[in-house]
């Protein structure tokens, strides 16, 4: 365990099987304070709490440490005597060089003397080989006895006395001292250098002999020369493997769009999917193996997991000419206005009111299950454009994408009720996507409700209304009556005039994708929102990764339109696809570029 790693709370939760509120208050008693379950800490802290809540691992994980420093120091101890070893052949033969040196001086020296002393007795090798002459002996004849008149000297010839042998000591014949030649400095430091050339052990050099070493003596008995190679081929294959692993192990991306499953990414981290979810719940998130995740939260299970995120898309935007509009050829617009709001507060009764039509009959249980796309004109000849988005917790990735492309917010919340956890949620997209916001306080018909109440939440979530000295309008309505129902879309006319909506009707048509069926006898059906020129029957139409040739548009209701303009939602036939939704569709001048971009959409989305 590294200590440069760092470690999430609501992980340790699940390794010690101890609920978050003991961690974080054992961390307070440490005077560590600030903290909460998506917190991470550091390998220190983390040993404190590991030696807090599960003592025996905390004793085994010191254990480990000190093996491991031990055998570190054995290691370094071998290196150390290998290097002793190596310094003291080094030395020996350094030495044995300079008595070699001594002994040719020695010998050139005992060469020369002798030359000297033969030169002293008369002897010329070179004369005697040159002179080739005969030498003849010269010497006098004997004739006999000479009387010379001297005297025989006896003592001549007496034999010398013996000695003792404390004197024969003294009379030892002294060693002759030989003077040592004089040695040039330079060619000394010369010699000494290149008898100091030594090679250096490189750390990869030392490594492998540690670990031969170790194996050696994790080994027991003698083996055969054959079978210890082999088995220092597999431990340094085994160390190479594990080396590779933990080098790809630390550079761990998957690349997965937003909103992406819990099955996909249990997919892509070849993990379980329960695993998954498990890593949810103890985040306080409750999810399906289906359900859709946005990327804040891909990015804390990836990291839970070890791995690292990165979000790619198949939107190729490169290969399409962006228009610029001429602010002369800029007119008003409609107002596209979206409807969010908690589960049964009343937001597909307000469209059914608004439009006049029984839209609920059409539904499963009447809980909205798409995106709807209404246009609704009202009595003084101006159109407003309507998202009906579903409120229940499952569709967030579908309402998050309905905020993104939408004027102002109309957030319905029941007076009878209070501010649910899903009406938040629908502010937190609205704020995210920068628009207004306008309060409707729905069901004030009902005995119970109280609608000052629903105000006094909104304040205490910082969105203070009008009433109460804000910034944001509301209005109480009913919508199984209409009372306040007209109010309310005067306020969002007024909201739309203060934004001063405009777009170029003169143009290729730009718009987006609000949602795509497939039907038996038309075809693909693909509801969409023109935001920028106007669609026409016979444009090419490039969407996502489909792309086609309008064949007909239809309104809400099934009839055909020649063409749509600005803020006006309508059901395209003539895909080759189903396109999703949030998806950008853009008017192409050929049906060949159109393909074209699709294809390429196509094969990324496959890769």
């Amino acid at each position: 365990m590294s200590e440069k790693n760092s470690f999430r709370l609501s992980k340790l939760v699940r390794e010690f099987n101890v609920k978050i509120d003991r961690i974080l208050d054992f961390l307070s008693s440490k005077g560590i304070t600030g903290l909460n379950p998506n917190s991470k800490v550091s390998h220190e802290i983390y040993m404190q709490i590991l030696q807090e809540f599960d003592s025996s691992k905390a004793a085994k994980i010191s254990a480990q440490l000190l093996a491991k420093e031990n055998e570190l120091k054995k290691a370094e101890e071998i290196i150390r005597l290998e290097k002793e070893e190596q310094k003291r052949k080094e030395e020996e033969e350094k030495k044995s060089n300079l008595i070699k040196l001594k002994l040719k001086e020695v010998e050139a020296k005992t060469i020369s003397i002798d030359n000297d002393a033969k030169e002293e007795k008369g002897i010329d090798k070179e004369e005697s080989k040159d002179n080739n002459d005969l030498i003849k002996a010269k010497s006098q004849k004997i004739k006999g006895l000479t009387q010379t008149g001297q005297k025989i000297d006896l003592s001549k010839f007496d034999k010398p006395e013996v000695k003792t042998e404390p004197d024969a000591e003294n009379t030892k014949r002294k060693r002759k001292r030989i003077v040592k030649k004089r040695i040039d400095p330079k060619q000394f430091n010369k010699l000494k250098k290149q008898q100091s050339n030594q090679v250096e052990i490189s750390p990869e050099e030392a490594q492998k002999r540690v670990r031969e070493t170790l194996a050696k003596l994790q080994g027991s008995g003698k083996k055969s020369s054959v079978k210890n190679r082999k088995e220092k081929r597999d431990a340094h294959k085994a160390i190479q493997e594990q080396e590779i692993k933990e080098q790809v192990d630390s550079q761990k991306i998957i690349k997965v769009t937003e909103f992406a499953t819990a099955n996909e990414l249990a997919s892509l981290m070849n993990l379980a999917v329960t695993d998954i979810i498990t890593s949810c719940m103890s985040l306080g998130i409750m999810i399906s193996m289906n359900q859709r995740l946005d990327g804040e939260t891909i990015e804390m299970l990836v990291e839970d997991f070890g791995y690292k995120v990165e979000f790619i898309t198949d939107n190729i935007q490169d290969d399409i000419e962006e228009e610029v509009d001429d602010e002369k050829d800029l007119v008003a617009r409609a107002p596209i206005v979206t409807i969010m709001g908690h589960v049964d507060h009343g937001k597909t009764s307000l469209m059914d009111y608004i439009r006049k039509s029984n839209v609920i009959a059409g539904e499963s249980g009447g809980i909205t299950q798409h995106i709807g796309a209404y246009e609704v004109t009202l009595d003084d000849g101006q159109k407003i454009s309507f998202l009906d988005t579903p409120g229940h917790a499952a569709f967030t990735a579908m309402r998050a994408r309905g905020a993104k492309v939408t004027d102002i917010v109309i957030v319905v919340v029941a007076a009878d009720d209070r501010v649910m956890p899903q009406t938040k949620e629908a502010i937190s997209h609205a704020q995210a996507a920068g628009v207004p916001i306008i309060f409707a306080i729905n069901k004030i018909d009902l005995p119970n409700s109280d609608a000052e109440k629903i105000k006094g939440e909104l304040a205490e979530i910082n969105m203070m209304v009008e009433d109460w000295g804000g910034k944001y309008q509301s209005n109480d309505i009913s919508a199984k009556d209409g009372t306040g129902v007209k109010e309310l879309l005067e306020k969002v006319l007024l909201e739309s005039e203060m934004l001063a909506l405009k777009a170029n009707p003169n143009r290729n048509a730009q718009g987006t994708v609000v949602e795509a069926s497939l039907d038996k006898g038309k075809g693909f059906l693909s509801t969409i929102l023109v935001q920028k020129g106007t669609l026409k029957v016979g444009d090419y139409v490039l969407a996502g990764r489909c792309s086609g040739k309008v064949k007909a548009l239809l309104d809400e209701r099934g009839k055909k339109k020649q063409s749509a303009g600005p803020s006006t939602p309508v059901v395209l036939l003539g895909l080759d696809g189903a396109p999703t939704a949030g998806d950008e569709f853009f008017v192409m001048d050929s049906e060949q570029d159109a393909k074209k971009i699709a294809a390429k959409r196509m094969q990324l989305q496959r890769e």
